[in-house]
């Protein structure tokens, strides 16, 4: 702990030293440029408290606004939300449910426009419990309904969503705008790149294994540089049913964490076969993939992208190597597991938007070994070679990415503390990794300092520079160093580190999404409430004096999780996803708030929200 510390140290000067210069002459205002129309100049607010309450709280100064709630129409022809009159054909025609990854495309393509775009949204999962009156937790999977099954497949996947600012500063909704989509959890997916088609793809309903129905367990995601958005496939074995000990591939089903289930946690497989794995079981193998969406072109099927590798995918945010070449980085979202990178093979053409169609079928995925000397290596994964071998059970690059996990542990890749965000900083190119924590490590290493670690820490990589003098994140090796360790700095048992100046209120725990606003401000959002007892979303510097010095920006709703903070262009508007108000309720009669309408009958909905100044 204590070299890790005083490297650091050491890493925190050239920072600060190198993120001056690069933040200089930036002209950068809005909501995370409160104070000073100059760039480079502090962000100032009134730091406001954390604290369970019905509803949300800002600082003084800033307003939100509820942009589209679960059920709100996105179709001319699509009737308002009606609790009681849910149904599977107006669910594919609402705002999904549970919005986690929220992406901002400016529109026209290829414009900088901060008044007017498309919001890419997805939805995780369903609580019926909060769906349907007289639904309750206990017994859910037994007693949901067929018709109710249907709603909540229809409520999950991605929504695309056209969206303008008036006159008036006010975000609304483009009802019937020429990309308002609805991708769902039947919704029909292509499967492409070395593992489409694969023995292990196959299933009756899909003989040549390369179409999967629906994609679900949409967690975080990333934007390409050409315009497209990566949803990411988080895990699956809640929506499936059957006995890991009678599967064919018992091995994988349980390094997939599969188990024994008789209907699965949302009661679809009583209703649809292809979710119970004693009758098909090589379905699973078809989700916990990336998912590859172009929101400007309705008719283009999304595709998964198996080039990337199956485990469950928190995130996929791109950058560029030096020679061109897109990077996506991708976290392993449970204990014990991975850090990953893609490289593909051909530069980005940014010239020539089709020619980046197919671009993630074709590369090489990389797994993190983190070592005690500062340095991350990139191990990559590559049938036939090192014990990616037939001898080791792999017959294929298919196989390696069907098996991901086992590839990775066979190479010697670092375990790590449930890797969620996982960001690059658009102004310093470092890159960050949110990890939420591990309470059964009993063993620590390097990268994750501490056994039962239950709070959480954020790691920084630092990729060398490239030829062109820009951080090449292709390289194949990168430095990295601890840029926070979570917990309570009061306690010295938590072995917190934060800036010596943090408030009560700034510190946190389970650190999930991140996101960067223009100015490279790293915005922090929670996942789990832990010992400070809710959830919220956090700001700091990377650089300059005030690094790793986090404040309490926003306070969501009871039993919410604030997710994926996105920003306009200018940084005028904070786009923010509230999932899952009163969570932890066993049902509708027993929830904790109204948020966002607090009006009689209307059960707790999730929303995006825009935040701004005034």
């Amino acid at each position: 702990m204590s070299a890790l510390l005083s490297r650091r140290a050491l890493l925190m000067r050239t920072a600060c030293a190198g993120g001056a210069l690069l933040c200089a002459g930036s002209a950068y205002s809005g909501v995370a440029h409160a104070a000073s129309e100059t760039a480079g100049q502090p962000f100032e607010f009134d730091e406001i408290a954390l604290e369970p309450r019905a509803g949300d709280r800002l600082p003084i100064g800033y307003t939100r606004q509820v942009v589209i709630r679960w059920g709100d129409p996105l179709f001319a022809d699509a009737p308002a939300f009606d609790v009681a009159r849910l149904s599977p054909a107006t669910a594919r025609r609402q705002f999904g449910i549970n919005n986690d990854y929220t992406a901002f495309l400016p529109l026209p393509l290829g414009s900088g426009s901060s008044d007017h775009g498309l919001l890419v949204v997805n939805h995780e999962y369903p609580n019926p419990q909060l769906m349907f009156p007289g639904l309750d937790v206990a017994g859910l999977a037994e007693n949901i309904t067929r018709d109710q099954v249907d709603i909540c497949i229809a409520a999950c996947g991605v929504s695309v969503v056209e969206v303008q600012r008036d006159a008036a500063g006010q975000w609304g909704v483009v009802q019937g705008g020429a990309y308002n989509r609805r991708i769902t959890a039947d919704t029909p997916i292509r499967i492409s790149g070395p593992a489409a088609g694969h023995p292990r793809l196959r299933t009756a309903a899909d003989p040549a294994g390369l179409w999967a129905l629906g994609t679900h367990d949409n967690c975080n995601g990333g934007r390409t540089p050409w315009g497209t958005v990566l949803t990411c496939e988080e895990g699956s074995a809640d929506f499936f049913a059957g006995h890991v000990d009678r599967h064919p591939d018992r091995a994988l089903m349980e390094r997939s964490h599969y188990e024994d289930s008789a209907h699965g946690r949302y009661g679809w497989a009583r209703f649809h076969e292809h979710f119970d794995f004693d009758r098909h079981p090589n379905e699973p193998n078809r989700f916990e993939w990336v998912v590859e969406i172009d929101p400007f072109d309705p008719e283009a099927p999304p595709v998964k992208r198996t080039a990337l590798g199956r485990f469950a995918h928190e995130g996929a945010h791109c950058a560029l190597a030096a020679d061109g070449r897109v990077v996506v980085y991708l976290g392993d979202d449970y204990e014990f597991e991975y850090c990953y990178r893609f490289t593909s093979q051909r530069p980005v053409d940014m010239q020539n938007r089709a020619a980046n169609r197919d671009l993630l079928d074709d590369g090489v995925l990389a797994v993190a070994r983190f070592d005690g000397d500062g340095t991350v290596h990139w191990l990559p994964l590559i049938w036939g070679q090192g014990p990616l071998t037939p001898e080791n059970g792999f017959a294929n690059q298919g196989d390696v990415l069907i098996e991901t996990r086992r590839a990775a542990d066979l190479l010697g890749a670092t375990p790590m503390d449930s890797p969620e965000g996982f960001e690059p900083n658009p102004v310093t190119g470092h890159v960050y990794i949110a990890l939420t924590g591990n309470g059964d490590r009993t063993e620590p290493n390097p990268a994750n300092p501490r056994a039962a670690n239950n709070h959480g820490h954020i790691l920084e990589m630092i990729p060398p520079n490239g030829a062109n003098g820009q951080p090449d994140h292709g390289a194949d090796s990168f430095a990295w160093d601890v840029f926070i360790l979570c917990g309570d700095p009061k306690n010295p048992q938590d072995q917190a580190q934060f800036h010596a100046d943090t408030s009560r209120q700034g510190w946190f725990v389970e650190p999930d999404n991140i996101g960067f606003d223009p100015a490279g401000r790293l915005w922090v959002c929670s996942d789990g409430p832990g010992i400070r007892g809710h959830d919220g979303l956090w700001v700091m510097d990377t650089t300059g004096p005030k690094r790793g010095l986090p404040r309490l920006f926003y306070n969501p709703p009871i039993q919410s999780e604030c997710c994926s903070p996105a920003f306009t262009p200018d940084g005028q508007t904070l786009f923010l996803s509230i999932q899952h108000p009163s969570e932890r309720a066993a049902n509708l009669a027993e929830v904790l708030t109204g948020w966002p309408d607090f009006a009689p009958g209307q059960p707790p909905r999730p929303a995006v929200i825009a935040i701004v100044r005034g």
